[in-house]
């Protein structure tokens, strides 16, 4: 068995530093992909056939665009944005370096999800709301936004888990973080105990993600 005590001595600074850097990671480039998922959503969602405002060429193209975003493995397109992620942010490696091809990979993914919740929001909500001769930006953010917060909420729960393997992931290509650390001492200098911690600090994490955003979700859910 490892001596887990002996672990913590040794590595605790690291893998608590690891640990920060995986969370920074994690929340920044999910906030700035829902930031622009939900806009991508809201426009599938008016854009679409049957649609508050039906635009069968905007919902085609956009809707191709995400679909090769969500289709393209994260891996491959981190190193496809390398010349991309240094113009924006002067690196490729690190925290910074990562955070680019993680909303890139994550937005659409975020897009797909805010378009479904909010097709299953009621349309009797949306019909009171045109009823009151609500304009379409007024009917999106006081009835299709609010009553899909609950649905959104929970996807966040699914995005930040799917983040948090993608930096695992990058910590191959030195982005830093858990990953990271796992494969330059887990793997590279064999020491399994290292391996096998970074292992249980992800899966409290997700752990933790997962109940947290459950909480938030019955808190909003009002119905």
């Amino acid at each position: 068995m490892p001596d887990f005590a002996a672990l913590i001595d040794e590595f605790g600074t690291l893998l608590l530093q690891g640990t920060l850097d995986t969370l920074i990671m994690v929340f920044v480039s999910t906030a700035i992909a829902y930031l622009l998922g939900i806009v991508i959503g809201v426009v599938l969602h008016l854009s679409a056939p049957g649609g508050l405002s039906p635009q069968p060429v905007i919902y085609a193209v956009l809707g191709w665009l995400v679909n090769i975003g969500r289709s393209l493995p994260f891996i491959i397109l981190m190193v496809a944005l390398i010349p991309t992620t240094s113009l924006l942010v002067g690196t490729s490696t690190g925290i910074v370096g990562v955070i680019p091809p993680l909303v890139v990979s994550t937005a659409p993914f975020v897009g797909r999800m805010v378009e479904q919740s909010l097709a299953e929001v009621s349309h009797d909500v949306v019909e009171a709301a045109e009823a009151c001769g609500a304009s379409i930006p007024r009917i999106v953010f006081s009835a299709l936004l609010p009553e899909a917060l609950p649905s959104i909420v929970r996807g966040v729960a699914v995005t930040l888990i799917a983040v948090l393997g993608y930096t695992a992931i990058a910590g191959a290509l030195g982005a830093g973080g858990l990953g990271d650390i796992a494969i330059r001492y887990g793997y590279y200098r064999y020491q399994n105990d290292v391996m096998i911690i970074t292992i249980v600090l992800l899966v409290v994490l997700v752990q933790l993600i997962q109940s947290i955003c459950n909480l938030v979700a019955r808190k909003v859910d009002h119905r």
